[in-house]
């Protein structure tokens, strides 16, 4: 029992010696636990504010006005953009610039006066009758915790600024979802879980690509060949293009027939959006397997990257909810844009190239990973 002890107890220091000297996974050992700490902690929030919205004012008046620092006041949402016309807030709220629209009518001064809360010696009938919402708010319902964040304002008390007693018996505003009235988690969740599965298995993929050859004994053979560079990263992500576009078939096509998930746009668009991310995931994946020194590393590092992936990218938790601080490490991420695009096309109906900056940053990401992954990989065996 002693001498077996004693064995133990040399594998268990030779174990810590060789985990000493792989300062990559005693790296991870820290990193991981720590980064999903302040993530949870610091970036993920649930109780959304200042949600990024759009305000069609049809009244002009000081009433509007007030109605619309009395909703600012929330602190729910943010009036970032202003339109003369609708159309033009729509194809805001479609490239995701806004997430609602505050329509104001012409009429908003005569339907206040027409609540039957205000007193007027109108007849009961006919207060009931001519009483309407002060105001509508167009949603972007595709994702539903944003959605419910606003559509709590819907019977917001107009107390203080404009007189309204609390028990109004129509709701102030009437709220209208576009793109997933119902609500239905799937319609949001399946489009976002394709860039997840994506995420993972392209970036895994690729990330062990040049320390497997190593590790098999190939690279001797890749030396002795006149194969440039770029070209062997090119090799090595094309084959995985077809597997990814596989993936996007089963997920897409189970999500419509099983969920019901709608597909609104058309498959030029989605084909579009579908190619820039899975080469963005993979040239990440190149560089990745350009840093690493063998596969267990590469997997770590991959796990890395898929965390922030899924906490960050508005798959899990909007992104409007979000620190500026994480927003901005949430823009660094693919998966970030892909979530924009790829719920644009299938729920939307928008042509990828009105995302222009999504669709700008995936390819510039692309090319700069290529590039990078190349400038490291040297042909030696150093």
């Amino acid at each position: 029992m002693i001498a077996s002890m004693h064995r133990v107890q040399a594998i268990f220091f030779k174990e810590l010696m060789q985990l000493k000297r792989d300062k990559m996974t005693f790296g991870m050992v820290i990193m991981i636990p720590l980064v999903q700490l302040i993530l949870f902690g610091y970036a993920i929030n649930t109780n959304i504010r200042h949600i990024p919205v759009a305000v069609v004012d049809n009244s002009q008046t000081t009433l509007s006005r007030v109605l619309i620092q009395t909703v600012s006041a929330t602190q729910v949402v943010k009036f970032t953009e202003q339109f003369t016309e609708l159309r033009n807030a729509q194809k805001a709220m479609e490239r995701t610039e806004v997430r609602a629209i505050l329509i104001i009518p012409k009429d908003v001064s005569q339907r206040l006066a027409r609540s039957p809360s205000i007193g007027f010696s109108l007849p009961a009938s006919s207060n009931e009758e001519t009483s309407r919402p002060l105001a509508q708010w167009v949603v972007d319902g595709s994702d539903t915790m944003i959605a419910s964040a606003i559509k709590s304002l819907r019977n917001m008390p107009l107390v203080e600024l404009l007189r309204q007693p609390a028990n109004r018996s129509t709701p102030t505003f009437e709220v209208t979802l576009f793109y997933n009235p119902e609500q239905r988690t799937a319609v949001n969740i399946v489009p976002g879980l394709l860039g997840i599965i994506l995420t993972m298995t392209m970036i895994m993929f690729t990330s062990a690509a040049i320390v497997r050859e190593s590790e098999q004994g190939n690279m001797e053979m890749l030396i002795t060949t006149p194969i440039k560079p770029l070209e062997l990263m090119l090799g090595k992500i094309i084959p995985y293009i077809f597997i990814g576009l596989i993936q996007v078939a089963i997920i897409l096509g189970l999500g419509h027939w099983v969920f019901n998930v709608p597909i609104n746009g058309g498959l030029l668009s989605l084909f579009g959006v579908t190619i820039l991310f899975i080469a963005a995931s993979l040239t990440l994946g190149l560089v990745i397997s350009t840093i690493a020194t063998n596969q267990l590393q590469a997997m770590q590092m991959t796990v890395f990257v898929l965390l922030p992936s899924i906490l960050l990218s508005g798959f899990m938790f909007p992104y409007e909810g979000m620190p500026e601080t994480a927003q901005l490490i949430a823009e660094l991420l693919p998966a970030t844009h892909f979530m924009r695009l790829i719920r644009g096309v299938v729920l939307k109906d928008v042509a990828f190239t009105d995302m222009s900056y999504d669709v700008y940053w995936l390819v510039i990401f692309t090319l700069v990973g290529l590039i990078v992954a190349s400038m490291r990989f040297k042909k030696n065996l150093d």
